[in-house]
């Protein structure tokens, strides 16, 4: 996948994520969406390494491994802000 296809998954990765983990986030949508798009590079990064997804193509499984990725940086994110 090109650059510009991660950033969109990212960006539905990050809704899906803010769907899944809702809550109250100082940046909002913004933040929502930059996490998103991190979430798409580490977790389909991570995910090609495993075998779940792939970086070069679009998949169900490289949607879910941006999800996930998204998923824990958004829950990182929220720790530290707390804790801040």
């Amino acid at each position: 996948m090109g650059f510009i296809s991660w950033i969109i998954l990212g960006l539905i990765a990050g809704i899906l994520a803010k769907y899944i983990m809702p809550g109250k986030d100082s940046g909002g949508l913004v933040i929502t969406a930059l996490l998103g798009i991190a979430g798409a590079f580490v977790g389909g990064w991570l995910g090609s390494f495993i075998g779940i997804g792939t970086t070069g193509e679009f998949s169900f499984a490289s949607l879910i491994t941006a999800v996930v990725g998204a998923l824990v940086l958004l829950f990182l994110y929220r720790s530290f802000k707390d804790k801040a």
